[in-house]
């Protein structure tokens, strides 16, 4: 696949919380608790999600590059999108941004790229499902019509994130960074937005707030470990080309030690990301009822 140190990283931790979540499923399954097969249809989703972001769905440039354009000065990853790449060519040529904030803002583009692709995925398996229900001969059961209500839900509170997150991304692009913001990481941005359109008292909300900080906080420290990776990484390949075999020992070890690290904290970021989700669902959910 020719994945950097980065993405095989982020691979592992992927596959890491999906292989948790179908040994969950699979106890659920043995307990007769999934009967309507959501959960088992929720499970494929999320994995077909991830062999398309890490370009293992046998689709040419499926992949979502892993890039910092800091770094050679220029982007190998496109947005697939005439708005973005319009508002990502005007906040580079604007002058409002630091090299940093703009690192921080081509991260913001990325991740609106990867859940308009994620939509895209499930807005494909709801239209598969769709046609199946309407093929079957007694398309009345009940569980059935739960399982397209669920999909229809899910596909509404992904499509107000990207129409949120498309009007903050327009904003920054015009405006620049507000330096009274609360939050920075585009995941965090997210969650907040959407906690606030959930069904949380205010002190549900302050104390989520104060839990989104120690999130942020936890995703700062991974983004440490992935940049001190990729310079492990360019640094080995560059030892390996002299010869020195006891400086190579030295900084494979290193490299061992950032990868394992990252590893783990890309796991702990992104189950703590589905946990912070599921609450926002189920409060959005209770906003309908």
């Amino acid at each position: 696949l020719q994945l950097s140190a980065v993405k095989l990283a982020e691979l592992h931790s992927d596959l890491k919380i999906q292989e948790k979540d179908e040994l969950s499923w699979k106890k659920l399954k043995a307990e007769g608790l999934d009967e309507d097969g959501e959960k088992e249809a929720k499970l494929r989703r999320n994995l077909n999600v991830i062999m398309t972001k890490y370009g293992m769905n046998g689709k040419k440039d499926s992949q979502l590059v892993d890039t910092n354009y800091i770094k050679d000065g220029t982007e190998s990853d496109t947005l697939d999108d005439p708005r973005l790449e319009k508002l990502w060519s005007k906040a580079k040529t604007s002058g409002k941004f630091s090299d940093e904030e703009l690192d921080k803002l081509w991260r913001e583009f990325k991740h609106h790229k990867e859940k308009i692709h994620e939509y895209n995925i499930l807005l494909e398996t709801v239209s598969r499902t769709e046609d199946i229900h309407k093929n079957v001969i007694n398309p009345s059961e009940d569980w059935k019509e739960e399982i397209l209500h669920n999909k229809h839900r899910e596909l509404k509170e992904k499509l107000r994130s990207i129409n949120q997150g498309f009007e903050r991304l327009r904003k920054v692009s015009h405006q620049g960074y507000d330096t009274t913001s609360e939050f920075e990481e585009p995941r965090v941005i997210d969650l907040w937005d959407m906690a606030k359109s959930a069904n949380f008292t205010e002190k549900e909300l302050e104390s989520f707030r104060e839990e989104l900080k120690h999130f942020e906080a936890k995703i700062e420290k991974h983004h440490h470990y992935q940049k001190q990776l990729e310079i492990s990484h360019q640094k080995l390949k560059h030892i390996e080309g002299t010869g020195d075999k006891d400086h190579l020992n030295r900084n494979k070890e290193k490299y061992a030690m950032l990868q394992e690290k990252t590893k783990e904290l890309g796991y702990k970021v992104k189950k703590h990301l589905q946990d912070l989700s599921s609450r926002i669902s189920q409060g959005l959910q209770h906003n309908e009822l």
